[in-house]
């Protein structure tokens, strides 16, 4: 990990540049704070004695999820608490419209700039520990195999007992110490990732660069370590959302997360990859079967996950009402699939649930609902396009006041993808991105790099290969 200097910079000039919204509105302000004080548990399952915990990154106040996960004598019946921001959000008020201008939370290092007010996402709506909270309850009965056989989906009184992160959790499983909720997480896990390889499932594994606050006033770099417990909870997250597909395919109404499959020349360009840095692809041997045998700390590996990215584009969002579209799946998770398990950082998911929430009720889906389903999937692309720039952009940033001090200096960093004259790479330490000029580039392999310009005003930073 290498560090800014103290003064290294805040974002406020980037949150100027994207015109970010430094705050809400008074009326919608006022709208959530009365949406709090009116909130009413009446109609709703108790499920308080169900012992839930939450899986998130340390500090984080904004708890979508939380979890109980159980064998059963068939199988295992996973319990998935989802916070319910439809029993805060009236439709077509302040608050409503403001989200749909929103679409999603956008994070950033120096604080986040939240979907719905913090009095909800922080507070009322948040599944904070020892509280008693309004809750969509996902209730998934899964057999020895780990497909799902019943799912169940209705509104709940939940409470969660304690707010569990990534890495305490890994080392609870590691220790032989795991808490009783997710006990049997790792079993359910496994079992899910290699229905995901034989679905088809394709997982992007390059190193994730992580930003930090720095107790001296700067920010450090680093990358962000996986642990398994990520892929495994991501797992129950991906279980709900294909239920919720289902659901809502059988209906012929909803909204999906969709994925074309990739075009052949791209399977083949991902060959040609693997071929140029050494790793032999066995014949008759998929995609994702392929790619879940790498090692992702090896250097080929990560070049070949960098031009896995080609087989993963043309995602958005797909809404329908009456009749299925043409596309009703997504090919890097191997099926149909929907947003559901994250509404206080995402708009698209209190709309779906609302939907799944009225199809297995018997009921009609709510009139607000089905007009909104046109819209949902322009407003979320906006959003999503707009995260997705933000996050570079303090990823640039970051990376340029971290070297802003050591131009000149030698680094080593492995060749992701190579032109004639130019290529991408990954310096290792500190875990920075960039482009580098020089010549016949191996790529998937160590080379030595020169830091030759930087320039923290336009987010630049600059490679020679030595």
């Amino acid at each position: 990990m290498i560090r800014t200097p103290a003064s290294g910079g805040d974002f406020g000039r980037l949150r100027t540049e994207f015109s970010l919204p430094e705050s809400f509105g008074p009326e919608v302000l006022a709208e959530a704070e009365a949406a709090v004080l009116s909130a009413r548990p009446e109609g709703r399952e108790d499920a308080t004695d169900l012992p839930f915990v939450t899986i998130d990154p340390p500090g984080a106040k904004d708890l979508d999820q939380a979890m109980v996960v159980e064998r059963t004598p068939s199988g295992f019946r996973v319990h998935y608490a989802i916070a319910d921001l439809a029993a805060f959000v009236p439709p077509g008020g302040a608050l409503d419209h403001e989200a749909r201008r929103r679409g999603q939370t956008l994070y950033l290092p120096d604080g986040n700039v939240p979907l719905h007010p913090t009095v909800l996402s922080e507070g009322a709506a948040s599944l904070l520990p020892g509280e008693i909270r309004a809750a969509v309850l996902w209730t998934i009965d899964v057999d020895a195999a780990g497909e799902p056989v019943a799912t169940r989906v209705r509104r709940a009184l939940v409470r969660s007992t304690e707010q569990l992160d990534y890495e305490s959790v890994q080392a609870s499983l590691d220790a032989g110490r795991p808490h009783p909720s997710v006990e049997a997480l790792p079993e359910l896990g496994r079992l899910r990732r290699e229905l995901a390889v034989r679905r088809g499932a394709v997982e992007l594994q390059l190193p994730e660069q992580e930003i930090s606050g720095d107790p001296d006033g700067g920010w450090a770099l680093a990358r962000r370590p996986r642990t398994s417990v990520d892929a495994w909870n991501a797992e129950i997250s991906l279980l709900t959302g294909m239920a919720a597909a289902q659901i809502m395919i059988e209906a012929r109404v909803g909204v999906l997360r969709t994925l074309p499959p990739p075009e052949p020349d791209a399977v083949e360009w991902l060959r040609r990859s693997a071929s140029v840095v050494g790793v032999a692809w066995p014949a008759g041997l998929g995609v994702s079967e392929f790619l879940s045998s790498l090692d992702p700390g090896q250097p080929s590996s990560m070049a070949i996950f960098a031009d896995t990215t080609r087989l993963l584009r043309g995602a958005g969002y797909t809404s329908f009402d009456g009749s299925l579209p043409a596309l009703t799946t997504h090919a890097g998770i191997g099926g149909a699939y929907a947003h559901v398990t994250a509404p206080i950082r995402r708009l698209v998911d209190r709309f779906g649930t609302e939907v799944c929430l009225a199809v297995t009720a018997g009921q009609e889906v709510p009139a607000w609902v089905r007009e909104a389903l046109a819209e949902v999937p322009v407003q979320m692309s906006a959003s999503d396009g707009l995260a997705a720039r933000v996050e570079r952009a303090c990823i640039d940033q970051v990376e340029a006041w971290v070297l802003a001090e050591r131009v000149g200096r030698e680094f080593t960093a492995v060749v992701l993808r190579a032109e004639e004259t130019r290529a991408e790479i990954l310096v290792e330490d500190p875990p920075v991105m960039a482009k580098c000029t020089g010549e016949k580039f191996p790529e998937g392999e160590r080379i030595g790099v020169r830091l030759t310009a930087v320039d923290v005003d336009k987010r630049k930073v600059s490679f020679e290969r030595v």
